[in-house]
């Protein structure tokens, strides 16, 4: 069928009398272009003809082909020609003025289907903004416009500057809208002035700045004066929030002009008008936050003025809930729930009130403290309001302070900060946090949960507010554990009365909150507390545990294990036999839930570990359920680990188990097999008799096919397991290993990929082998020599070798002789050794010389140092085996031979590492000097080494060379103070306190080289900061006011670092400020997770979003990664930033520009950098939508795009 006989079908079912076959028409149609966008496009007299016909049926007489057209339209606007879109927006805006109401909806209804369909990229969008906005504008100036006809084309341009911001900012725009749509703000309609607010608000960001300072001037100013016209003033409050929330930077510089005046408007006596005021404080508040920090104090008096204000209630607000008994409590709230007053609106001013503050409590941790003493009192006050809204919103906004609490109420900074110095430091911080947030809160407790409990304990209280009050509870025993000690009886009565109820589709999800709430209540107090009540709950959740919905099931698991746990030992509890039953009951079940059977199984190994004389007589049937073979059975060797290693449950049941595992082991996949060896550990360990002799040889045959460097996390446990067998049972393990596995392991042993653990394992492996043999050392050397001899040399590491030949040796000592001597030879200048077998050797007696003294070796030490001329670089190790001796030597080498200087260096440093504190003590004089003479006027590499040393040497005795250091940071020579403050970074990998108080006063002076003249000391001295705030953190916290500034510094670009340079016919800039940059971003991400409580937000934040746009993609990945954490710990803050970061979001996830000089690697780094991006963006997608509708827009659009819609629902779910 061709297009034109196609299309002319379509035409003549939409021209048919028959309303069926109209719809159909356009259906038909609307399947087409979706099926194949090129069968309208071709025959321009077609395509017009076809539009035509569609839009004449706008205006059709049914309803259900108008709906039609107008989806229709919404898919013909994506492909149409220029001047037909032109002929369809102009028909639609006549439509929709005009005095056909129906019409005018439809028409309406159409424009908005175009807007929101028009697709974000091409030009399609770019042509309908310019030509459609002048239109819309047009519309709303003409006289004529009847009022429905406003809102709709006002809804229409918000559409539009939501959707494509950059578009219209870009385009010339005649008229400006903010002159065509100020005058809209005195109409006499109030649902125009409502729309014409918000449409005028989102305008602001692209319009002059000189139309701005006039509506402000005319409409602005005047209204907030203390005589203007009440009308006028709920308008211009309403504005200043919409602009607040749209356009914060240009309102942001006037606010001393507004703030005063909004002050005052909401002491008038008007409803509405303080309504707004409020609303409109609560968005300066977030969206301006350091220009409204000079107004806070009385923001939050305003706050706690309304947040009382009810004045057709007559009840006492200070002391409503505090002074009555629970009789007297009850009948009042029988009273509440009588009461009703269709006309009272007080409850909206109450709950703008309670939203206000809980903007200020969600923005402001530094006045956390004043909060808990002038706004918490008054939020527990209002626990009982009698509005459900209000009571409801605020409970979260005390959830809110108490997460502000948990995040940066300072109690665990005290305690690092107590840990400084001895007792009377301890003194003074008890004192000072007697007035924190904590202790504050702590003395406001009984007043909070008295007043809260009352609110819950009605059998009448809705499901809704019963979830939000347990909620307030488990925030409140998460930040205060043990706080509610004294309020046991009401909350184990309502706890009851919740859970006597059948679960419904209504109510599962607050049988689901008391429960999560009452585990934590019992692991977080001590048993005497709630011991006495306990009767009465114990029962109805016994009737939980048989729920059939598997999450109240799972949850009432976990509450028996918490008690389980508390009240360890448990003797004689009427209970564990029914929990016991039930766990049992539903293990053996084969339709168990996978949550319910995993609870199940923790609470049979809670059950053993703390009533163990209650279940060792039921016969161990629940072991067949556990220890099945099918299904996920990564929970059960869990239990089963956690199990043996508490309880000794006898040698028949250790050899279940571990026949158990032996079986899952031999399924394919990787899936679990960690947590089996770990379980095989574990038993093997609690055997009481021995190891059964015919175990080791079926387990080791097992454990062969993981002796590979294919998964090297499985090769280290499975040495582990052999060591042990060889330990446990030498006898029977020795031989199969010996026969079957030795030359298997040789192999592995020189492998370059073993990874620390790896290697330890292996050590461990050997020391246990010689052991188990005393004469077998004689033959595992030369094997492994051999082996790597004969091991193509990328797959050889001689140092890993060495360390395994030394580890034999350690564990034999009889052999040490006869292996020195070995190779000892093959150093001589008279050997003819490969120099393969030469470096070995040099290593061997290097790590043999880490525990034997090899003074007596004369010729050693010298031939070591003969092969510091050699050709190869890898020829560099030398015997440490006697300080005394062998030191002076090195020290002279660094100090006269230039050319062995960075060498003599390493094998300083390998001195300096490998040592103890006491045997330094000794030798740090004789380093000291040489070691910073030689770094001067050195390469960096070299500095880098000497560094390592002196930061070594000075934890050596801190009160003798800290000064010394200290004194030396403003030398002359930038080398010497790179050297310093490289050494300082160094001493932060001695994490132990020891010498934090000498360290202290000294460290802001070492740090102040972040302003260093010279930009290595500059990037060194970021690198020491953040050093410091991952492992000295309470040192820095109280000093990072003087510190931020110098870090922020060096995040910003500077022009003068960037240099040009000629690369063949192609010219590259390089930016010599970009370590620098990167280590400064860095350090950021490390305070933002250690000195959290210490940083002005606003700032920080103003330093993350030019990350964004950096050139370097590094930084970018960098910011991408702290979005993602402030999106976790701070998202009030964040939240109102998402309008800065969301545009350079959208560049990062449009990708590369792909030219002809475009290579893989730039495609696959650009992919890398949309990756990272679309991480932060499903992060801050989840801390509330409605704050940016700009960036809302985007994220949905990723999430329904094809390119990144998979990815962004996996990390959604993920998260």
């Amino acid at each position: 069928m061709t297009k034109g006989y196609l299309m002319n079908s379509l035409i003549e079912k939409m021209q048919s009398p028959d309303q069926d076959f109209r719809f159909m028409g356009l259906n038909d149609l609307m399947t087409e272009i979706r099926q194949d966008q090129s069968c309208f496009l071709g025959d321009e007299a077609v395509e017009t003809k076809v539009l035509n016909q569609v839009l004449a049926l706008v205006e059709d007489k049914i309803s259900e082909v108008k709906n039609q057209a107008v989806k229709c339209l919404g898919q013909l606007i994506k492909i149409i020609r220029q001047p037909q879109m032109e002929t369809v927006v102009d028909k639609l805006i006549d439509y929709s003025g005009g005095q056909d109401e129906e019409l005018r909806d439809i028409s309406g209804l159409a424009l908005k289907t175009i807007t929101a369909e028009l697709p974000p990229d091409g030009k399609v969008a770019a042509t309908a903004c310019g030509k459609l906005t002048p239109k819309l504008l047009g519309q709303i100036q003409n006289p004529r416009t009847p009022p429905e006809a406003l809102v709709e084309t006002l809804s229409i341009l918000s559409i539009l500057i939501s959707r494509f911001p950059v578009l219209l900012a870009s385009a010339e725009l005649d008229p400006e809208p903010l002159t065509v749509l100020a005058p809209l703000l005195s109409h006499a309609r109030p649902v125009v002035r409502k729309r014409a607010i918000i449409t005028l608000s989102q305008y602001v960001p692209i319009s002059q700045p000189e139309l701005f300072n006039d509506l402000l001037r005319t409409n602005v100013f005047p209204s907030l004066d203390a005589s203007a016209n009440i009308e006028k003033q709920r308008t211009t409050v309403h504005l200043v929030a919409a602009v607040a929330r749209h356009s914060p930077l240009q309102i942001a510089p006037v606010l001393s002009q507004i703030v005063p005046g909004i002050l005052k408007a909401v002491q008038r006596e008007d409803d509405e008008l303080r309504e707004g005021s409020l609303q409109a404080l609560e968005a300066i508040l977030l969206r301006c936050p350091a220009e409204a920090t000079p107004y806070l104090d009385a923001i939050v008096q305003t706050g706690n003025q309304f947040i009382k204000y009810d004045p057709n209630y007559a009840g006492d607000d200070e002391d409503e809930e505090m002074e009555v008994d629970d009789e007297e409590d009850e009948d009042e709230a029988d009273l509440d729930d009588e009461y009703s007053d269709d006309e009272d609106t007080s409850y909206k001013i109450r709950r703008s009130a309670t939203k206000l503050l809980a903007a200020i409590i969600g923005t402001r941790p530094e006045l956390l403290t004043s909060l808990y003493k002038s706004v918490s009192p008054v939020l527990i006050t209002r626990f009982g309001d009698r509005e459900s809204t209000v009571r409801l919103e605020v409970w979260a906004t005390y959830v809110t302070l108490l997460n502000q609490t948990a995040v940066y109420g300072g109690l665990q900074i005290k305690e690092d900060a107590a840990a400084i110095g001895g007792k009377r430091k301890r003194d003074t911080e008890t004192m000072d946090i007697e007035e924190g947030p904590y202790s504050l809160l702590k003395s406001q407790v009984p007043s909070l949960s008295k007043a809260l409990l009352n609110q819950l304990k009605s059998a009448k209280t809705p499901p809704a507010t019963l979830q939000a009050g347990f909620s307030l509870l488990h925030s409140l025993l998460v930040v205060l554990p043990g706080s509610l000690s004294t309020q046991v009886p009401l909350i184990f009565s309502t706890s009851k009365t919740i859970l006597s109820q059948p679960p419904t589709t209504s109510t599962s999800t607050l049988h689901l909150t008391c429960l999560s709430f009452l585990a934590l209540f019992i692991s977080t107090h001590s048993p005497p507390t709630f011991s006495a009540s306990l009767a009465s709950l114990t029962p109805v959740l016994l009737k939980s545990l048989g729920e059939r919905h598997p999450r109240i099931a799972s949850e009432s698991f976990r509450v028996f294990s918490a008690l389980l746990n508390a009240l360890k030992p448990v003797k004689g509890a009427e209970w564990a036999d029914p929990v016991y039953e039930q766990a049992v009951s539903k293990l053996s079940s084969h339709d168990t839930d996978a949550e319910v059977r995993a609870c199940a199984e923790d609470s049979i190994a809670d059950l053993w570990i703390c009533a163990t004389e209650s279940v060792r007589g039921k016969g161990g049937k629940e072991w067949e359920s556990i220890c099945r073979q099918s299904g996920k059975t990564n929970g059960a060797v869990k239990v089963v680990t956690k199990v043996a290693r508490e309880v000794s449950v006898g040698d028949v049941w250790v050899n279940g188990c571990v026949d158990w595992l032996l079986n899952l082991l031999k399924k394919s996949g990787r899936q679990g097999k960690p947590e089996m060896f770990v379980a095989l550990d574990v038993l093997l360990k609690g055997y009481t008799s021995g190891i059964p002799p015919a175990l080791a040889p079926v387990l080791v045959s097992q454990v062969k096919p993981y002796i590979s460097i294919s998964d090297i996390a499985l090769l280290s446990q499975s040495l582990t397991i052999l060591a042990l067998l060889l330990t446990l049972a030498p006898i029977t393990t020795f031989p199969v290993v010996e026969k079957d596995l030795l030359s298997d392991i040789y192999d592995i042993s020189h492998s370059p990929h073993l990874s620390t653990p790896a290697l330890d394992a292996l050590l461990s492996f050997y020391s246990a082998l010689v052991q188990a043999d005393n004469q077998i050392s004689t033959h595992v050397v030369p094997n492994l020599v051999i082996s790597i001899e004969k091991a193509p040399r990328a797959e050889a590491s001689p140092s890993n070798v060495a360390k395994c030949i030394a580890q034999i040796v350690q564990s034999q000592l009889a052999v040490a002789a006869g292996t020195i001597a070995e190779f000892y030879k093959h150093i001589k200048k008279s050997s003819k050794a490969k120099p393969s077998l030469v470096v070995l050797s040099l290593l061997i007696v290097g790590e043999l010389g880490r525990f034997i003294d090899m003074s007596v070796q004369k010729g050693v030490f010298s031939s070591a140092i003969d092969h510091f001329a050699s050709e190869q670089e890898e020829v560099r190790n030398i015997a440490i085996g006697n300080l005394q001796q062998f030191l002076p030597a090195i020290v002279q080498l660094v100090e006269s031979d230039p050319k062995k200087r960075l060498l003599s260096l390493h094998a300083l440093k390998e001195v300096v590492t490998h040592c103890s504190h006491g045997q330094l003590e000794g030798v740090a004089d004789l380093l000291w000097v040489p070691l910073f003479e030689n770094s001067e006027n050195s390469e960096e590499t070299t500095r880098n080494v000497a560094a390592a040393c002196i930061g070594k040497l000075a934890t050596t005795h801190p009160s003798r060379y800290l000064p010394q250091l200290h004194a030396r940071i403003r030398e002359p020579n930038a080398a010497t103070r790179a050297t310093v403050v490289s050494a300082i970074r160094y001493t932060f990998a001695d994490t132990s306190q020891s010498y934090d108080e000498l360290l202290a006063p000294l460290l802001v002076d070492f740090l102040s080289l972040m302003l260093d003249e010279d930009l290595t000391v500059r990037r060194l001295a970021l690198s020491s900061l953040n050093s410091a705030a991952r492992t000295k953190p309470h040192l820095i916290r109280e000093h990072l006011p003087t510190l931020l500034p110098s870090l922020y510094k060096e995040t910003i670009i500077n022009p003068e670092l960037i240099r040009t340079v000629q690369m063949g016919p192609w010219t590259h800039k390089v930016d010599d400020g970009l370590e620098a940059r990167k280590t400064a971003y860095e350090t950021m991400y490390t305070l933002l997770d250690t000195c959290l409580t210490k940083l002005e937000l606003h700032e920080f934040l103003g330093r993350v979003i030019p990350g964004l746009s950096d050139d370097s993609d590094e930084v970018k990945v960098i910011s991408h990664m702290l979005l993602f954490r402030l999106a976790q710990v701070a998202p009030a803050a964040v939240s109102q930033r998402l309008d800065e970061a969301t545009p350079e979001l959208q560049k990062t996830m449009k990708g590369a520009s792909v030219t002809k000089d475009t290579v893989k690697q730039d495609l696959e780094r650009s992919a890398e950098l949309q990756r990272s991006a679309l991480r932060a963006i499903v992060a801050l997608s989840k801390i509330g939508t409605g704050v940016s509708p700009r960036f809302d827009a985007f994220a949905e659009e990723l999430r329904r795009g094809p390119t990144w819609g998979a990815d962004y629902k996996e990390l959604l779910a993920a998260h």
